[in-house]
């Protein structure tokens, strides 16, 4: 068995799931695998083997298995292994020469029973050991006598008395203190053998050691004869530069050690790296990322600003006398984008004044009142937030633009200098050109038109593949424009372009000439070896001239521009699409739908992304004509043909009509197509703008303010939900959170509705932690109950809230707790979470969910924040499905960014609280990548900020930079810091939102405030440093001083000295100065009863709406009444009247524990509460949906409508089919596409009972198993007593039967359901689909070539089943086996097997099995 299959068997086995237990295929059971051979390896002397050992140790470990395949692998690279041994053992031997003799007798003395070898037994073992291969030594083990021995005789040889590193003159020469004899005698006797050892010091300094009896001299003439081997130093220098390079290029990277697609997933790759460090946005550089070497002309700037003012204006409504105030602000805008690379936040909050437009009058009134203001000043914002966004989203469309522009004009001057190529439509055009497609029409053009120029072109070139196919467009328009055939295009007396040109009412009209014979004789005069009749002439002829007219970028303009001014949009419902989209299917709405004209869809864009969403399914066919179609064809033919009256002139108009009718089709559906994309992303962009407002209204909230504190001040909640229980009969979890976000407390309560002992307890709780607010939210309409429980639970008890002082009464005062319901989107994510369960693992799911709730109303944006991208998976429209993920994402980014910012973040905060570092990528200028980077650079400084201006870097205190200059412009206003009082060198300003190249202008304020003079001024500065006038403004509490400050001619002086227009900072300044980073975000809101009713329920109106009819379940029946439950949970009246009586008994009638279809008369969301009815005249009536279409307004196809319900109705007569309805609350009269789009927002393993289209003797199960994935289970019913009634026998493919459907959904489906959990929560599964999966595969196995993997992902094809995808090696291909899913085990190779552990031991049991099967059968 090869080295590649035996790591896929024995190294995956042995190291991926050390633990397993083995499976026996045959019994079926595990069985333990034995673990002596791990206990044997246990020995003392382990950690002493050789480095061989180690290195063996290693490669086994890694998979690395040599096999005799592999031979010459081993033998190339043997000689750099022995090399690699040779610098590891002079490094060493370095490092061991330090010890010379008097060293090892010391180390003698302190330990006693050592002794020291003699180098003879060093180099005799050497000597043995030397013939010894490594594998021998590899698996040698030292007993416990030879612990302290030699471990690598290589490194540790050196002759007695060698070279060291010690010098004649020690170093070390009185460290250790000696005892001189006082006996003269004895001390001579010393000093003699001093004087005998020093010759042998002298020569451990760099000298040879004589063994040969010689004297100096005569060393020295040997030297002088044979020389002291210093010569060849330069190639030992050599060899040293060598080994330090190799060592250099075989350091451990990132890269070397992970994943390309781990160190994507953590932003840890070469490019991110880059963006880390570069000094520029982050943001900046991913937008720009594919136009990095696009430079931007001066010209181009002004263009680009012009393009985007003249794209923006139409929407803004504004006067028109602003129109030139307005392209002046956004050329400014895009000023401090292109060319300062400053942020929308920073643009936003320190250039308002440059996205306003000020007006300047005589105030009238100052004449009679001198005190009144000279002029008054009207101020118009040009520019908004949003506005800001757009344009920096419009640049890098401008970008592209260029870019495409710029390779189009290369193409034609390419053309010009290498084929004399003089086209003047094509440069005239191109710089006319203001949109992509308009630059392709061009690229269209001139690849039809100078194909063959291109071809050889590209030919010198050497670009070989830029030839296109024989048989193209553009060869069959040659061969007719090399034929006398052409002369027959030409005679059509006017070319294409400038029939395009008098159809755009562009230059002097143009009449054509007629030819002076008949068009067939004029063609049976052409005809050549190519085209032998007249007709073939006329038909190519036709052809050409209607391909030149298909390709006229003028003609494609003049089309587009009526589709977009006359077209309308129309549905037709495709035969699929006839049965799938029934009433209640959410494109009803779309399917009868036509004759909408752009300006109907640009008011309701979610239109028209449901028509395209319901054309790539197949349900219909979208199509846009032109109101005045037939006018245009006419009017367009009118420019064509001749004004000439004759026989003749009528013959070649008729060719004309002809030519516009192949035309015709072919501009129709280019210009179409075209159409439709720019309409789909303009409705994209629309819907987009809504999520990013609805976004942007849940991250304006402030944290919810306890009475009698300032807006900002952070609550202490208790937190309450019953998750999805009873809050009767089930436990209520609770959760205490401070202020500062730490879980003090957490416990649960057993029905606070009626048990006093608890009620009690719950008392004392809040009489013990004093919260601010109780919150409470929940999964069910039980929570709305648990909710009112609470409510008289305080009015009882008298629960009160925390002591405040009364600003009206200025007396303290305290008012009963506030119960909240919890807008619970971001805590249903959390509960569950990977994040959840590292931060609280001990604790339970909903106590998990109960401190989200806190945490949410300490501070909504902090928790959105934590989210990352998983913030698109909440709910902003009901139609962001339609939207691409990545565009999404991207609008909710903008959205933080301007909240963060607008808040600010405490930056020494973050550096200590993960929740507040999720803030930082969204402060302006940085990003994931270079947050990270500010926190770990912060750390090394040593984990503190003390001012902004000690993020550039601090050299003088030894700090390292943090982030840039650009960077650092564009964040540090929205970084603070805390002014420490107590701090003489500590910025007042560092906690405001003022930008520190304000600071000065911050400074004199508060000065004029204080009513200083620069005398004063200067004494404080100087003794106290710049801040010091500030500081002194906040110790004096004189701040409301600037308010008497009159800002405009602070405006006026630094507009003309300056040429600063700062009168809207100068205002924030103003602010800041008294309220530093005042909270700005709106106070929480409670939720609405409509907001609640969703939420507990999960039914919206167009889910739940009056008229609707819906399963009920029985649960009372009176005499007078009943009550029913409804599958969302709310509870319903069904009045005597509303049931068609038996026996004029409402017993007889219906009865507990009933399924029954009711009409939903009334709804009550505020109460949770329904009227119903079970009559059947009422319930026959089939629910109509609203529709804001007039059936007689020509804009819904009724027509078509009626016929097809005829034809459903005849169809279904013929088949007999009639509608079903089963006793259970999980059945629903759904085809599959409704149960899927309804188990689409459920959690998988949700399941859904529903008819089958077999027959009365079926049912189906569908179930989610996973997102977008769904497993229909067809039913048998056997042993049935009528054809409507359920079976008492359910059998499921022949091989499962249950006694009921409870039975069959928990012992079936849900057990199915656990076996898909257990193997996505497996660290095997790999999320994607199987190409990612294979890529994944390639990626590893390149980063690993000798390495074996396996992994599994889901089979969307087939629900149920999985793909276990495997590759050997590097070489080997991807193997593909099915694992499917069945009740309780997974089925492989129609084998079973109970859990993943033994599923992963039979893959490679199998696999080995297979490999050894396929080896013999090679024998």
């Amino acid at each position: 068995m090869s080295n590649s299959m035996r790591d896929l068997v024995i190294g995956e086995a042995e190291l991926d799931d050390e633990d397993d237990d083995s499976f026996d295929e045959d019994t079926g059971e595990t069985r333990e695998k034995n673990r002596s051979r791990d206990q044997n390896m246990n020995d003392s002397s382990e950690d002493e083997d050789d480095d061989d050992d180690e290195e063996e140790i290693q490669k086994v470990r890694e998979g690395f298995i040599v096999d005799e395949d592999e031979d010459d692998d081993v033998d190339e690279n043997s000689e750099e292994e022995r090399k690699r041994r040779k610098r590891k053992r002079r490094q060493e031997r370095k490092e061991e020469e330090e010890l010379d003799e008097e060293d090892l007798d010391l180390i003698g003395e302190s330990v006693p029973d050592w002794q020291r070898k003699q180098p003879s037994q060093n180099k005799f073992k050497r000597l043995k050991q030397g013939h010894r291969d490594d594998e021998t030594r590899a698996t040698e083990r030292r007993g416990l006598d030879q612990m302290f021995s030699d471990e690598d005789e290589e490194v540790e040889d050196r002759p007695y008395g060698g070279r060291s590193n010690r010098a004649a003159a020690d170093e070390f020469d009185g460290f250790i203190e000696e005892d001189y004899p006082e006996d003269e005698e004895e001390l001579q006797r010393q000093r003699e053998d001093e004087e005998v050892a020093r010759p042998r010091d002298k020569g451990i300094a760099g000298g040879v050691i004589d063994r040969t009896g010689l004297d100096r001299d005569a060393l020295d003439d040997m030297d002088a004869i044979f020389g002291n081997g210093a010569e060849y130093d330069w190639a030992l220098e050599v060899e040293e530069d060598e080994e330090v390079r190799k060592q250099e290029e075989q350091t451990l990277e990132l890269k070397d050690v992970f994943e390309p697609s781990q160190l994507a997933e953590k932003l840890l790759t070469d490019e991110d790296n880059e963006i880390r460090y570069l000094d520029e946005p982050e943001r900046f550089q991913l937008d720009r990322k594919p136009f990095k070497h696009l430079q931007i002309t001066a010209e181009q700037f002004k263009e680009e600003s012009h393009w985007i003012a003249n794209l923006m204006w139409p929407k803004k409504q504004l006067a028109s006398d602003l129109q030139v105030p307005f392209h002046k602000a956004v050329g400014k805008v895009l000023e401090y984008f292109v060319v300062e690379e400053l942020e929308v936040p920073y643009v936003f909050q320190h250039r308002k004044d440059y996205l306003i437009h000020a007006r300047k009058t005589r105030n009238p009134d100052h004449r009679d009142d001198p005190e009144a203001p000279e002029y008054i000043v009207n101020a118009e914002k040009l520019l908004t937030q949003d506005d800001l966004w757009r344009i920096l989203e419009l640049d890098i469309k401008f970008r592209s633009l260029v870019e495409k522009r710029n390779a189009l004009e290369k193409m034609y001057d390419n053309l010009k200098a290498a084929a004399d190529i003089e086209d003047d439509m094509v440069p005239k055009m191109i710089a006319q050109a203001v949109d992509m497609e308009q630059l392709q029409d061009l690229q269209d053009y001139i690849n039809f038109q100078y194909s063959p120029q291109l071809k050889d072109i590209a030919a010198m070139n050497g670009n070989t593949k830029a030839a296109k196919r024989p048989g193209a467009k553009s060869s069959v328009f040659e061969r007719v424009r090399k034929s006398r055939a052409y002369r027959m295009v030409k005679a059509y007396g006017i070319t294409p372009d400038r029939l395009a040109q008098n159809a755009l009412r562009e230059g002097r009209r143009v009449i054509p000439d007629d030819e002076q014979s008949l068009p067939i004789d004029l063609a049976d005069s052409l005809t050549d070896s190519d085209f032998p009749t007249g007709d073939q002439v006329l038909q190519s002829a036709r052809q050409s001239f209607a391909e030149e007219l298909f390709m006229s970028p003028r003609m494609r303009k003049h089309f587009r521009s009526l589709y977009y001014q006359m077209g309308e949009v129309s549905c037709r419902r495709t035969d699929k699409g006839l049965r799938r989209i029934d009433d209640a299917h959410p494109y009803y709405e779309i399917k009868y739908l036509i004759n909408q004209t752009i300006a109907d869809l640009a008011r309701r864009p979610e239109l028209f992304l449901k028509m395209m969403k319901a054309e790539e399914e197949g349900l219909v066919e979208v199509t846009i004509r032109l109101q005045n179609e037939r006018d245009f064809r006419r009017q367009l033919h009118a420019e064509f043909a001749s004004d000439n009256y004759s026989e003749l002139a009528d013959a070649w108009n008729e060719e004309r009509l002809k030519v516009l009718n192949v035309a015709f089709p072919k501009l129709e559906r280019v210009v179409v197509k075209g159409v439709k994309d720019t309409l789909r992303t303009a409705c994209q962009e629309e819907i987009l703008k809504l999520c990013r407002e609805e976004y942007l209204k849940r991250l304006d909230q402030a944290p919810l303010k306890p009475k009698g504190m300032i807006l900002g001040t952070t609550p202490r909640v208790l937190a309450l939900s019953n998750g999805m229980g009873d809050s009767n009969r089930d436990p209520v979890f609770w959760a205490w959170v401070e202020e500062d976000g730490r879980v003090i407390d957490h416990g649960k309560f057993m029905n606070l509705a009626r048990d006093e002992s608890q009620r009690e307890a719950f008392a004392e709780l809040i009489e013990r932690r004093k919260p601010d607010l109780i919150g409470v939210s929940g999964f069910s309409t039980e929570t709305h109950r648990l909710v009112r429980d609470l409510e008289s639970l305080v009015q009882e008890k008298g629960l009160m809230g925390p002591e405040y002082l009364d600003t009206e009464t200025d007396d303290y005062r305290t008012d009963p707790l506030d119960v909240i319901v919890v807008n619970d989107e971001v805590a249903r994510l959390y509960k569950d979470s990977p994040r959840a369960q590292a931060e609280h693992a001990t604790l339970g799911s909903v106590t998990r969910y109960c401190i989200a709730l806190a945490k949410y109303l300490q501070n909504p944006m902090k928790e959105y924040a934590a989210l990352g991208k998983d913030v698109i998976t909440l709910l902003y429209n009901p139609c962001q499905h339609l939207l691409p993920q990545d565009k999404l994402w991207k609008v909710l980014e903008t959205s933080m960014v301007d909240m963060v910012n607008l808040c600010g973040v405490d930056i020494n905060d973050a550096v200590g609280d993960p929740y507040t570092a999720n803030l930082l990528p969204y402060v302006a200028g940085l990003g994931p990548r270079k947050a990270t980077s500010v926190i770990k650079t912060i750390n090394t400084n040593g984990g503190a900020v003390n001012t902004r201006e000690e993020l550039v870097g601090d050299p003088d205190n030894k700090k390292l930079p943090v982030v840039g200059p650009r960077v650092w412009n564009n964040c540090a206003s929205f970084l603070s810091i805390d002014f420490d009082t107590s701090n003489p060198t500590s910025e007042p300003l560092d906690n405001t939102r003022v930008h520190p190249e304000d600071y000065e202008l911050g400074r004199k304020m508060a000065a004029d405030a204080l009513e200083l003079d620069e005398e004063d001024v200067k004494a404080e500065t100087d003794e106290n440093g710049p801040g010091a006038i500030v500081r002194k403004l906040f110790r004096d509490d004189e701040q409301e001083k600037v308010n008497e400050l009159i800002l405009e001619e602070y405006a006026e002086q630094l507009e003309k000295n300056f040429n600063q227009r700062k009168r809207a900072t100068l205002e924030t300044i103003r602010a800041e100065l008294q309220v530093p980073y005042e909270e700005l975000r709106r106070p929480i809101a409670p939720l609405s009863p409509d907001q609640v009713f969703v939420m507990f329920t999960g039914e919206t109106k167009d889910s739940l709406a009056e008229g609707m009819n819906i399963p009920a379940n029985i649960r009372v029946v009176k005499e007078e009444f009943a009550i029913a439950k409804l599958d969302c949970g709310i509870e319903g009246r069904i009045e005597a009247h509303d049931v068609n009586m038996r026996n004029g008994s409402m017993r007889d009638s219906i009865h507990v524990g009933q399924t029954v279809q009711a009409k939903l008369l009334e709804i009550n969301r505020k109460d949770f509460y329904a009227k119903l009815s079970v009559r059947k005249e009422v319930v026959s009536k089939p629910y109509k949906r609203s529709s804001e279409y007039d059936q007689h307004s020509g804009t819904w196809d009724t027509r078509l409508e009626d016929q097809d319900k005829e034809d459903m109705q005849e169809k279904d007569k013929a088949t007999g089919r009639t509608q079903r309805v089963i006793k259970h609350p999980l059945f629903r009269t759904f085809n599959s596409t409704q149960a899927e789009e309804y188990l689409g927002s459920q959690a998988s393993g949700d399941v859904v009972i529903r008819p089958s289209s077999k027959g009365h003797d079926h049912l189906t199960i569908t179930w989610r198993v996973a997102d977008g994935v769904f497993q229909h289970i067809d039913v048998l019913e056997l042993d049935k007593e009528t054809e409507y009634t359920l079976g008492r026998q359910l059998r499921i493919g022949g091989k499962y039967q249950y006694a009921d459907l409870d039975e069959l959904i928990v012992e079936h489906v849900k057990a199915m359901a656990r076996k898909v959990a257990e193997l996505m929560g497996n660290e095997k599964f790999k999320e994607g689909s199987l190409a990612d999966l294979e890529r994944w595969l390639t990626s590893y196995s390149d980063a690993n070539p000798n390495r074996s993997i396996y992994m599994f992902c889901i089979n969307p094809k087939y629900p149920g089943y999985f793909n276990l995808c495997f590759k050997a090696s590097r070489s080997s291909p991807i193997g593909i086996w099915n694992v499917k899913v069945v009740p309780g085990a997974f089925e492989m190779m129609k084998s079973q097997y109970p859990d993943m552990r033994a599923l992963c031991n039979g893959f490679k049991l199998r696999f080995n099995s297979e490999i050894t099967r396929m080896q013999q059968v090679r024998r």
